[in-house]
């Protein structure tokens, strides 16, 4: 029987050499088998060549993970292709309509920075393509010079939205410090989102799914890293662990009804 539940987690199309690949980097994968003590299933880019219902009926979560490229401006109306930014049309082919379907369907979700703009856009939000550039918004991004453990450094305050989900995964503090490493942000929030948390300068920060028939949450920063440093993010990944869990063991009760003549 099995014992840990199946957590999908998404992956870029990427060509490494010649070869097109599909890539997860590893701290998504440590916080799902640590952090959120589930076992890890790469799934690629691929679209329609596996269908979202039958990624659904094989795991018991998903991770939308974060990425080093953009949603395509065209998916929420957006102005045409900035120059230098990188798109992944197989990842958006294959992540918006399965985080449709996930949602629809009750399955965990746990999106982060990508995948939330990705909740965004399912939910028919817009997204800023570059938050620097927005009169009276922060520069979010990353300096890609400094090492690892300066950029993924706590760079600003978040302010929890009272009685939401963040909140209480925070044991109810009204504020925490999270890492920023991203040039896109909400623009225009999705209908049926909730605003779970907010920079200093006003830009959503997290999101849940309003009546979501299961674990639903998108955070703009990254706490897969070093999440057993910090309360929040540990809190976070054992949250979605457990309602992967709870969703494996409904899977394992239920029984499928002999069909009528």
């Amino acid at each position: 029987m099995q014992n840990k539940p199946l957590v999908g987690i998404t992956a870029d199309r990427t060509t490494i050499g010649k070869h097109p690949s599909h890539l997860v980097g590893e701290k998504y994968i440590a916080a799902i088998v640590d952090g959120a003590k589930a076992l890890a299933m790469l799934l690629p880019a691929l679209g329609e060549r596996q269908p979202a219902d039958d990624v659904l009926a094989a795991v018991d979560g998903l991770l939308f993970t974060g990425s080093y490229s953009n949603v395509e401006p065209y998916r929420y109306g957006g102005e045409p292709d900035e120059p230098g930014a990188l798109y992944d049309a197989a990842r958006d082919a294959t992540t918006l309509p399965l985080l449709h379907a996930a949602i629809r369907a009750g399955v965990p979700v746990l999106a982060i920075c990508r995948g939330l703009q990705e909740m965004n856009v399912v939910f028919g939000g817009t997204l800023h393509q570059s938050v620097h550039a927005v009169p009276g918004l922060h520069d979010h991004r990353e300096n890609n010079e400094d090492s690892l453990e300066l950029q993924y450094a706590p760079a600003h305050r978040i302010s929890l939205t009272q009685g939401g989900l963040l909140q209480r995964l925070a044991g109810g503090a009204d504020e925490a410090r999270v890492n920023s490493l991203h040039d896109q942000g909400v623009a225009q929030l999705g209908e049926g989102l909730a605003i779970e948390a907010r920079a200093p300068d006003g830009l959503i920060e997290a999101v849940s799914v309003r009546n979501a028939r299961g674990f639903a949450l998108g955070v703009q920063w990254h706490p897969e890293w070093k999440h057993a440093g910090d309360a929040l993010s540990s809190a976070i990944f054992s949250a979605f662990g457990d309602a992967c869990r709870e969703r494996m063991r409904g899977k394992a009760g239920y029984v499928v009804a002999p069909a009528t003549a």
